[in-house]
Order: C-alpha cells, then sequence, then structure tokens
C-alpha cells in the first residue's frame, strides 16, 4: 500500500512538474516568495493593519482570494512554459517568474511596512535588478516575435 501511494504521489509530482516546467531556481524562488508574503500578509492582518479587510484585521475570504490569486499566478507559469514551447524558446517562463517574484518581493514589502519592520537598500537595490533583468528578457521576446512576423511575411 505504502509503495502505492508513493508511486501516485511521484506521478502526480512529475505531472505538475512537467506542466511548470520543472523544478529550477526561479520556481523555488517564486514558491519560496509566495510562502513568504502568504506569511507577512496573514501576521499584517493579525496585528490589525491589513489593507485587504475594512477592519484590517483577519479576514477568512481575503485569505482565500490570496491564495486563489497564487494559484492563478502558477497557471500563469503553466501558459509561460506552453508558449516557450510553442515558440521555441526558453525565456517566456523565466521572464514571468521573474516578474510575478519582484511583484510578491513588492508584496512582502509593503506588508513588513506596515508591520513597521524597515526594509534594507539591499532588498530596494535587489527590485530595481530584477526589474531590469524582466525588462531585459521582455525586449528580448518582443525581438523574437518581430522575427516571427516578418517571417510569416
Amino acid at each position: 500500500m505504502k509503495e502505492t501511494i508513493c508511486t501516485v504521489i511521484g506521478m502526480v509530482g512529475g505531472f505538475i512538474a512537467a506542466l511548470i516546467g520543472g523544478w529550477d531556481s526561479a520556481l523555488v524562488t517564486l514558491v519560496i516568495f509566495m510562502g513568504v508574503d502568504f506569511v507577512t500578509g496573514f501576521v499584517t492582518a493579525a496585528m490589525g493593519k491589513s489593507k485587504h479587510s475594512a477592519s484590517g484585521r483577519l479576514n477568512s475570504k481575503a485569505g482565500w482570494v490570496g491564495l486563489a490569486k497564487k494559484f492563478c499566478v502558477l497557471l500563469m507559469i503553466v501558459v509561460a512554459v506552453r508558449i516557450d514551447i510553442l515558440l521555441g524558446t526558453t525565456y517566456i517562463r523565466d521572464a514571468t517568474c521573474i516578474g510575478f517574484c519582484v511583484n510578491e518581493l513588492l508584496s512582502i514589502v509593503e506588508n513588513t511596512s506596515l508591520m513597521g519592520i524597515p526594509y534594507p537598500d539591499a532588498i530596494k537595490k535587489a527590485i530595481d535588478v530584477l526589474q531590469k533583468k524582466a525588462g531585459r528578457i521582455n525586449d528580448e521576446a518582443e525581438d523574437v516575435l518581430e522575427e516571427m512576423e516578418d517571417d510569416d511575411d
């Protein structure tokens, strides 16, 4: 029985990993940032300082909405993987992961700021670097799409 359960879990895990393009550092970072964002959002709400409820307190609906959004972010990673496969590229998924990492990082900074925790300049610089890297990848994607349009003409 144990072997069957482990096999099923392995198959499901392998299927999910294939859908999201593998378990690399970009995805690990995104999932970690998502977890940290959820925890900091929870703590912020427990302190009564959340921007996601009228009272600033814990709200189960706001929590579920946050989890649903994070699930949809992972679905966008699946979409990016499929676009990469369709176009024969490898950077659409990476750009998507980086973009969502920046978004999660900004949310973490916002949550911790609401708690009264200052964040170091290194985090500000990291956000700038990530935004620039995502911009460069987006520029490369635009170039490839333009080339593909020119080839179709």
